[in-house]
């Protein structure tokens, strides 16, 4: 039975679930993890399986978008079942978009298998095309291992888009190299503002921070920048490249709210569904689904009653040099 679909208190319909299926991650970028994390107990995890119920729930309820995420969610043991299992709700057309954001390491061994789930699209995280730097901003990271990776996602059909994090002081030179590098292999590419959150030791976010009205300013003095109308439902504006016809997205959560048009909510690796991500407020899912394991009902309450909270929007903000508004939980927790 097709339920009604769900409307936050704004009028905003919620069709977007972003799904972190792990906090475990191979890398340790440093504006989203300390070097030493403590990872969660795989009995606090949901299973595969829940994660495959718990997501049919909110296809039934009107998603239609989703999005896998992390920590890095290929790392997740026998993860594929999982994305073989969506498949399904693509076929019947009730989910529109399968979809994946990962740090590329794993790319190589699953981008085919990605590709032949239903997947067409994904965002890859990457933040520089320098080997000692990448090394450095991931701690873990290996460089090469991603670029192959991309190769092998791009020989699979899948369509990638780069996502970089704005970082003062670490790839602000390498700007026009990452830009051409994907126009050369036909990716799109968003820049992101860094966000305060987690206590990441020694990590200084407001030293981090690079406006991107910087990074656009830095975009004209090099090419003809048109904006463009186009919004995908997620949180980037964007612009062309005239000379490259590139699509150049920016994610600005800091210096410009894009909360109106907020059409998403998060649910962690654990179960519980966090109706914005600058805000500490959400909603214990887990609970519900492992009591009743033969009546969603419960699970469908629950979920309403939590989009009945959704707030308005956010409130990160830099403005008094403080991060103010920092949310204590590490973005690999709500993944992304």
């Amino acid at each position: 039975m097709t339920q009604a679909p769900l409307i936050d208190p704004f009028a905003r319909a919620i069709t977007y679930l972003r799904v972190s299926v792990t906090d475990r991650c191979d890398f340790r970028c440093v504006y989203c993890m300390a070097e030493n994390m403590t990872f969660l107990p795989k009995k606090e995890l949901l299973t595969l399986e829940e994660l495959d119920r718990m997501c049919s729930t909110f296809v039934g309820m009107g998603v239609e978008k989703l999005r896998i995420t992390g920590g890095e969610p290929l790392v997740r043991r026998d993860i594929m079942t999982f994305f073989r299992s969506m498949s399904r709700h693509l076929d019947s057309g009730a989910l529109k978009e399968l979809t994946v954001t990962t740090n590329g390491s794993q790319l190589g061994r699953f981008a085919r298998d990605l590709a032949d789930a239903g997947v067409k699209r994904i965002n890859v995280s990457l933040d520089t095309l320098d080997e000692e730097k990448f090394a450095r901003v991931t701690r873990w990271g290996r460089l090469p291992q991603v670029l192959k990776g991309i190769d092998a996602a791009l020989d699979a059909g899948l369509k990638i888009k780069i996502n970089a994090v704005a970082l003062k002081g670490f790839n602000e030179e390498e700007l026009p190299r990452i830009t051409e590098w994907c126009a050369e292999k036909g990716m799109d590419l968003t820049w992101i503002e860094v966000m305060p959150m987690g206590d990441l030791g020694n990590e200084d976010r407001v030293g981090q921070f690079w406006s991107l009205k910087d990074v656009r300013a830095r975009y004209e003095e090099h090419y003809t920048v048109t904006d463009l109308a186009e919004r995908t439902g997620g949180p980037a504006r964007y612009v062309r490249l005239e000379e490259t016809g590139q699509k150049i997205g920016f994610i600005t959560p800091l210096s410009h709210n894009f909360c109106e048009s907020c059409n998403r909510v998060r649910l962690t690796c654990t179960g519980e569904l966090y109706m914005c991500l600058g805000q500490e407020d959400m909603a214990d899912l887990r609970a519900p689904l492992r009591d009743w394991p033969n009546d969603d009902r419960p699970l469908q309450e629950a979920i309403r009653a939590a989009i009945g909270l959704k707030p308005k929007g956010h409130d990160f903000d830099y403005s008094r040099r403080r991060a103010d508004g920092q949310v204590s939980r590490h973005m690999s927790h709500t993944g992304g």
